[in-house]
C-alpha cells in the first residue's frame, strides 16, 4: 500500500453516542473532563510526542525495537478475553506491519496516559477495551507508520507518496528497507498532527477471520496463546521473590462479622510459621508462613473469636422472602413514564393478565486462578505484582493504607487467569488485604497474599441475589395495556468510589440495566427499585445487571407470545416498532432475523426435542440465540446454541466467536446448577464439588454468525451471557409447558446431562 491514504469515513471515525454513554459512568465522567482523556492524543486527535530519550518509543502505545520488533503497549490487561490480540491488530493494521513482528506488553499504572476513555480511569471492564481503544490505537499505528515513511523518504531522497509499506517492508522503486533500518531516525521526528487512517475496504487484518487463516489465508492469531501453552506467560501466582513470605487470612464465618481475638499457640509450633496478626479493619487474621501450604496449615491451627452482632445470620429462604417483601414495596421510580397507579389500574382492567415472580441466587465468579498478588518494597515505595484490572483504584487504595502517594505504588501488570468481574472490585479488596499484611510485617518483606478456592467460593463479592415481580395487562387483541415491574436487589455501587457518577436519583444503573432502556416499545411500563440490604458483599459478574434482567425480560416476552398464541420471534419483532424502528431497534431486528435463518427457526421439531429463543442488548452489542434441547421427562441435554451477534466492526472475528462460545458455557454453568446458598449466614458451598461448573460433556455445540457492520466496535466479553438462560427456559416451556422462573434450573426438578 502506498503512503497515500483515503480519509476514513465519518461514521467510523467518530464513536457513536450510544458507545460514549456506556454504563452510566460516562455521563458523570464526561462532566469531569473525560472528553479530553483520549490519552496520548491531543484535542485534535493527534498523538502526543514520545517521551524524551526513548529512541524507539513512537507514542505511549507503540515502540519499535532496533531489530524491527513492534511492541504494542496494552492499556487493558489480559484475562483471557483476547484484548491484547485486538489492540495489537489495530496497531498492526495501520502500521502495515508483519503480524510475526508484533508483540504486546502491559502498560504501567499511569492514569494520565492509559485511562479507559469510556470510564475516565485506567482499568479494564464493562466490555469496553476494544470499543474505547479502536481509534486511539489505530491512530497510534498510523502515526508510527507516517514517521517511518518520512524517515525512509528523507534517507532515500524520495517523496513519501512514492513509498509502499506492506508486511513491515518499505519500498520505493528498487530501494527496500525494514522498520529496523529507519527506527531511530523515525522516532526523532515530530508525530503527525492528524494521522490518516485506512478506510474499511483497505483493511488486511481488521475483520479477518483466523479460522479462515488456518486454511491458508493471512490473519491475526491470538498473541497470548503460545505463552500460555509453553508456560512462559507470567501470572501473579508465578511470582517468587527472595525472602518472600506467604499470607492467607482467617476469614469470618459470616459476612459482617469482626474478629475480637485469636489463639495462634498451636500454629507457632508448625514448620514455616512466621506470624499472625489481626487486620486493622478487624476483617480477619493475617497468617504468615514460608510457603503457601505452610500458611494454609497454620491457618487451620488458629482459633478466632468473632463479633457477630452485625453479621448476616439469615438463610437463603429468609433472604428470598425478604427480597419478595422488598420488591412489593419498591418505590424508587427507575425511569420517567406512567404513574404506577395508572399502570396498576390499566393492568387490573385488562382483558388478560400475566403475573410472574422471578428469583435468582447469589453467584460466585470462580475464576480459574484464585485471587493472589505480591507486594514488595522499592527504593521509592512499593511494587505490586498482579493481573490488575483497575490500576486507577488499586494505586490510591494501596497508597492510602501504606501512607504513600499513589505514584509511589508501582504496578507490574501480569496475565490473570480469568476474572468475570471479581478482580475489578471498587474497593480493591484483596489488594487492600495485601497492603495491610505487608504493613503488619513491617513493610520491608515481600508478601504474597493468596486466596484458596474455598476462600474464593465462600468469600463474597457475589453476583447479587435478585427478585423481580411483574404484572402485565393485555388488551383483547394482545397489546400491552400496562406493565408494572418491580425489582429488589443489592446495589453494587452505593458506598463505593463509583457512586458519585454511576448512581443517579438513588438508582444504581447496574441494578436495572436491561429492563430500563429495553428496546421493546413498551410505553405503558412502570419500573421501580428497592435496594436490598445485607452484609453479603456483591459485585459485577459477567454481564452485571443483565444477568438477571435479561432472564426476566426475555421470559416475560415469551410469556406474552404464549398467552397471545403468537410466534416468539414475531412477537419480538412486532415490539421493535417495525414501521419506524430506531437504529438500535433495527439492529436488534437484524440479529433476530439472522438467528432465525441460522437456526432454521420454524422447521418442525421432532418429539423429544424443543427449542427456545431469546435476544438481548448489552454493552451496545446485540445478541439473539436459539437453544435446542433434548428432553426425556426431566432429564435434559442442551444440544445446540445458535447465536447471532452484531458488535459493530468485528476486529477479530475468531476472538468474538470464542467470547460468545465462552459466554454460553459460563451462562450454562450458572443456569443449570449455580447458586451460593446461606445456612444461618454461613455459605454452604466451598469448592467445585458443590459449586459445580459446566462439564465438557454438557457443553453444547455453538454456532455463531457475526453480522457485518460499519458501526463502531462494541463490547463482546459479556453480551454472550444474558440470552442463554431465558432461551433455555423458553425451550423447557416449549417442551413441558412448565415455566421456570427461579434459577438455577436444577431447583425446578430438571437434571442436566
Amino acid at each position: 500500500m502506498t503512503h497515500q491514504r483515503k480519509k476514513m469515513r465519518t461514521e467510523t471515525d467518530t464513536l457513536s453516542a450510544a458507545a460514549l454513554s456506556r454504563r452510566g459512568f460516562l455521563k458523570g465522567a464526561a462532566t469531569a473532563g473525560v472528553a479530553a482523556l483520549t490519552l496520548g492524543v491531543t484535542a485534535r486527535g493527534v498523538l502526543a510526542a514520545a517521551p524524551a530519550g526513548a529512541d524507539t518509543v513512537f507514542n505511549p502505545f507503540v515502540s519499535i525495537g532496533r531489530d524491527g520488533t513492534v511492541t504494542v503497549i496494552a492499556k487493558h490487561f489480559e484475562m483471557g478475553q483476547g484484548t491484547t490480540t485486538g489492540l495489537t491488530t489495530l496497531v498492526a493494521e495501520e502500521l502495515d506491519a508483519d503480524w510475526a513482528q508484533m508483540k504486546s506488553a502491559f502498560a504501567p499504572a499511569d492514569n494520565s496516559r492509559y485511562a479507559n476513555t469510556f470510564l475516565g480511569a485506567q482499568g479494564t471492564g464493562g466490555s469496553t477495551a476494544i470499543a474505547n481503544s479502536y481509534l486511539q490505537y489505530r491512530k497510534a499505528g498510523a502515526a508510527a507508520r507516517d514517521m517511518l515513511v518520512r524517515a525512509a523518504a528523507a534517507r532515500w531522497k524520495v517523496t513519501p507518496d512514492s513509498i509502499t509499506l506492506r508486511d513491515g517492508i518499505l519500498t520505493s522503486g528498487k530501494k527496500r528497507g525494514t522498520f529496523a533500518d529507519f527506527v531511530q531516525a523515525a522516532a526523532a521526528l515530530t508525530p503527525p498532527q492528524d494521522p490518516v487512517l485506512k478506510t474499511p475496504d483497505q483493511f488486511r487484518l481488521i475483520g479477518v477471520d483466523h479460522a479462515a487463516a488456518r486454511k491458508g489465508h493471512t490473519g491475526p492469531g491470538r498473541k497470548d496463546s503460545s505463552g500460555k501453552t509453553d508456560g512462559s506467560a507470567r501470572f501473579a501466582m508465578d511470582v517468587h521473590l527472595p525472602g518472600m513470605v506467604y499470607a492467607v487470612l482467617v476469614r469470618p464465618p459470616q459476612f459482617g462479622a469482626t474478629v475480637t481475638g485469636f489463639d495462634d499457640s498451636a500454629a507457632r509450633a508448625l514448620p514455616g510459621f512466621v506470624a499472625a496478626h489481626a487486620l486493622p479493619n478487624k476483617a480477619g487474621v493475617a497468617v504468615f508462613a514460608r510457603s503457601t501450604w505452610q500458611a494454609f496449615k497454620a491457618r487451620e491451627a488458629i482459633t478466632a473469636q468473632w463479633d457477630l452482632s452485625k453479621a448476616e445470620g439469615r438463610s437463603s429462604a429468609e433472604i428470598t422472602e425478604a427480597l419478595r417483601q422488598a420488591a412489593a414495596k419498591a418505590e424508587l421510580p427507575v425511569q420517567n413514564g406512567p404513574r404506577r397507579a395508572d399502570i396498576t389500574a390499566a393492568a387490573a382492567g385488562a382483558a388478560r393478565t400475566i403475573e410472574a415472580e422471578f428469583s435468582v441466587p447469589f453467584l460466585a465468579h470462580a475464576p480459574m486462578e484464585p485471587l493472589n498478588c505480591v507486594i514488595e518494597p522499592t527504593a521509592t515505595g512499593v511494587r505490586l505484582h498482579d493481573g490488575c484490572q483497575f490500576p486507577a483504584i488499586t494505586q490510591p487504595t494501596v497508597a492510602a493504607i501504606l501512607g504513600l502517594k499513589p505514584e509511589q505504588v508501582e504496578i507490574t501488570t501480569l496475565y490473570a487467569g480469568g476474572s468475570f468481574g471479581r478482580r475489578a472490585t471498587p474497593t480493591s479488596d484483596y489488594h487492600a488485604e495485601a497492603a495491610m499484611a505487608f504493613a503488619l510485617l513491617g513493610g520491608k518483606t515481600p508478601v504474597k497474599l493468596v486466596w484458596s478456592r474455598e476462600d474464593d467460593i465462600k468469600g463474597g463479592y457475589y453476583r447479587s441475589a435478585a427478585l423481580h415481580s411483574a404484572r402485565i395487562g393485555l388488551t383483547a387483541d394482545g397489546g400491552i395495556a400496562g406493565w408494572d415491574h418491580r425489582i429488589a436487589t443489592k446495589s453494587i455501587l452505593k458506598g463505593s468510589p463509583f457512586e458519585a457518577v454511576m448512581v443517579h436519583d438513588g438508582i444504581d444503573e447496574t441494578s436495572v440495566e436491561g429492563v430500563k432502556g429495553s428496546l421493546y416499545t413498551l410505553p405503558e411500563m412502570a419500573i421501580s427499585l428497592t435496594d436490598f440490604v445485607t452484609p453479603v458483599p456483591v459485585l459485577w459478574w459477567r454481564s452485571v445487571g443483565h444477568t438477571h434482567t435479561g432472564f426476566v425480560m426475555e421470559s416475560l416476552i415469551d410469556m406474552i407470545a404464549a398467552e397471545t398464541g403468537k410466534d416468539p420471534l414475531e412477537t419480538r419483532l412486532s415490539l421493535l416498532n417495525p414501521a419506524a424502528p430506531t437504529p438500535q431497534q433495527a439492529r436488534m431486528a437484524g440479529v433476530i432475523r439472522t438467528a432465525r435463518t441460522l437456526a432454521g427457526w420454524g422447521q418442525p421439531v421432532v418429539p423429544g426435542k424443543a427449542r427456545g429463543f431469546a435476544s438481548h442488548l448489552s454493552f451496545n452489542t446485540y445478541v439473539a440465540m436459539v437453544v435446542d434441547i433434548s428432553i426425556d421427562g426431566t432429564t435434559v441435554h442442551v444440544d445446540h446454541v445458535h447465536a447471532a451477534v452484531d458488535c459493530g466492526v468485528a476486529v477479530n472475528p475468531d476472538v468474538i466467536r470464542a467470547q460468545i462460545e465462552g459466554g454460553v458455557g459460563f451462562a450454562l454453568s450458572a443456569a443449570l446448577r449455580g447458586e451460593i446458598t446461606l445456612d444461618k449466614g454461613q455459605v454452604a458451598q466451598s469448592n467445585f464439588p458443590d459449586y459445580e461448573p459446566l462439564r465438557l460433556t454438557e457443553m453444547p455445540k455453538v454456532s455463531v454468525e457475526i453480522v457485518r457492520s460499519a458501526e463502531a466496535p462494541s463490547g463482546i466479553g459479556e453480551p454472550g451471557v444474558p440470552p442463554v438462560a431465558p432461551a433455555l427456559a423458553n425451550a423447557l416451556f416449549a417442551a413441558t409447558g412448565k415455566r421456570v422462573t427461579t434459577l438455577p434450573f436444577s431447583t425446578a426438578g430438571f437434571r442436566f446431562v
